[in-house]
């Protein structure tokens, strides 16, 4: 027996000592637990957090998560200290018996939950990021632990569990802070192939928003059936305030614009036909 259990013997009615010391020490414990917990292990998961150079969004379910489980380890403790041994093994195996259950009935839940978890901690895109998976494509308003909201170039809202995204091929358009645009221009097989690449370099590097450095090059990447695809490449800084697709629409053209003026033809596709057709017992012949 304790010194307090002594002193609360002496006080107390022998009856209900027990017990009410019981519910001193689990108060004692649970508030001493509480400040430990916000003295040391709270902020230290702050700076955890603050470390990963998490954005406001993530940090707040993560701090939750946290309280959570604080509040239940601390709960846990008082009662141990209290010596509810009873108490806690019965809510031990409450707790094991409901997690399972919960578990069998959201596993849907659980797994976008993790998933939500593992983006937060991986970071393959933030809010405001433009995103491509399977065949959507949209920038990121809102992320949460178990769904992400993406808002489609047609104003539309998606809402996507986390575990679409982490069970799939993400692209993310604004990851790097320089993104490479490319567009094929056909031109006829009699233009000038050296007139038209100096032709859209020279566009390209007349263009303010196109970088200088990679510079801007040509390639020749196809021979169609009635052109030659030379494609242009271009880089642009910072995609997420250059407006890429905007950019990449007035290059395209400006270049078009300097092929009318040189004369450098963008042919239409053609077909070559040829065949007879039998008319009266005549095979009528052409050939296009």
């Amino acid at each position: 027996m304790t010194v307090f259990d002594e002193w609360l013997a002496d006080v107390v009615p022998e009856g209900i000592a027990g017990t009410l010391g019981s519910i001193i020490m689990f108060f004692i414990a649970l508030f001493v637990a509480w400040i430990v917990a916000k003295a040391i292990i709270l902020p230290g998961i702050d700076r955890l957090l603050t470390s990963r150079d998490l954005d406001v969004h993530a940090k707040r379910p993560l701090r939750k998560l946290t309280w959570f489980l604080v509040i239940f380890g601390s709960i846990t403790l008082a009662i141990a200290v209290a010596g509810w041994a009873e108490a806690l093994r019965s809510l031990t195996t409450i707790a094991a018996a409901g997690t399972l259950a919960i578990g069998f009935a959201l596993q849907n839940v659980i797994k976008n939950f993790v998933a939500g978890i593992f983006i937060y901690i991986e970071r393959p895109f933030k809010i405001g990021d433009w995103i491509e998976w399977n065949d959507q494509v949209g920038i990121v308003e809102d992320i949460s632990l178990r769904v992400t909201r993406v808002r489609t170039f047609n104003n539309e809202l998606l809402t996507v569990a986390n575990s679409v995204l982490t069970d799939n091929v993400v692209k993310n358009v604004y990851a790097k802070d320089r993104l490479r645009l490319t567009f094929v221009f056909g031109i006829s097989y009699n233009d000038d192939i050296k007139a038209a690449t100096e032709a859209i370099i020279e566009v390209a590097e007349s263009h303010p928003a196109i970088l200088d450095d990679p510079a801007p090059s040509v390639r020749v990447t196809e021979l169609a059936d009635s052109s030659v695809g030379l494609q242009g490449r271009i880089w642009v800084a910072d995609p997420r305030t250059s407006d890429p697709i905007n950019v990449r629409s007035e290059f395209v053209q400006q270049v078009k614009e300097r092929f009318d003026e040189e004369g450098i033809e963008i042919p239409f596709p053609q077909r070559d036909l040829s065949g007879g057709v039998d008319i009266g017992g005549e095979v009528a012949t052409r050939t296009d």
